[in-house]
C-alpha cells in the first residue's frame, strides 16, 4: 500500500491543467431555489514534499470568455489512505500553509470585494492581487490565523488527474463527511 503511494505520487510531479471550462454547483441558490452554477479553469502543480501550487480562475460564462477572478493557492497535501471510488485513489487533504492570494479580474468583481471584504485590504483593483493568507476573508468563509483546507482525494489513470467531484448541494469539502464520492472533471498533463 505504502508502496502505491510513493508511486502515485512520483507520477503525479509536474504541472496539470484543466481540459476545458468546468461547472461546479455553488452554495448560492437562484431566486427559483436551484444552485447557481460556477465556471472554473484549473492549473496545478504537484512539487516533491507534497507540495502543490494551484491557480483557479473563475468566470462568469461556460466557455470561460469573462474571467471574475484568479486565485492562487499554495501548501501540503496531507495523504490519508484508500479512497474507495476507484482502485488506486487516495483521500488527500489540500492545506493552503504557504500562500492564498485573490485577484479580481472584472471591475464588477473588484466592486463586490470592495464592500464585502474591505476590512483589512487595500482597496481591491482590477488585475491587483492581494493576500488573503491568515486573514478574514468573509466570501470564501476564512478565518483569521486558519490555513483554508479541503478534504478531498485524487486518482490518477495514465496522464488524467482526477480530483472529487463537488457535493451537488454545493457544499464544500469542509469536514470528513463532507470529503468526496465522487470523480470530478480530469486536469491533463501540461
Amino acid at each position: 500500500m505504502e508502496t502505491d503511494v510513493v508511486a502515485l505520487q512520483q507520477a503525479m510531479l509536474g504541472a496539470w491543467e484543466s481540459i476545458a471550462p468546468e461547472v461546479r454547483p455553488s452554495a448560492s441558490k437562484n431566486p427559483d431555489g436551484t444552485l447557481k452554477p460556477f465556471y472554473l479553469k484549473r492549473t496545478f502543480k504537484y512539487l516533491p514534499s507534497d507540495r502543490f501550487e494551484l491557480d483557479v480562475i473563475n468566470s462568469a460564462d461556460p466557455y470561460g470568455a469573462v474571467p471574475l477572478v484568479r486565485m492562487r493557492i499554495g501548501g501540503h497535501m496531507l495523504w490519508r489512505g484508500a479512497h474507495p471510488i476507484a482502485p488506486g485513489a487516495q483521500k488527500v487533504d489540500f492545506v493552503a500553509d504557504e500562500a492564498y492570494e485573490v485577484t479580481p479580474l472584472a471591475q464588477g468583481f473588484a466592486d463586490l470585494l470592495n464592500k464585502v471584504a474591505s476590512a483589512g485590504y487595500a482597496p481591491w483593483a482590477v488585475n491587483s492581487s492581494q493576500s488573503i493568507f491568515g486573514k478574514v476573508f468573509a466570501p470564501f468563509a476564512l478565518a483569521a490565523g486558519t490555513n483554508f483546507m479541503e478534504y478531498d482525494l485524487v486518482y490518477l489513470r495514465g496522464d488524467l488527474l482526477f480530483w472529487g467531484a463537488r457535493n451537488i448541494d454545493g457544499r464544500g469539502f469542509d469536514a470528513e463527511q463532507n470529503r468526496p464520492t465522487n470523480l470530478q472533471i480530469p486536469l491533463v498533463r501540461r
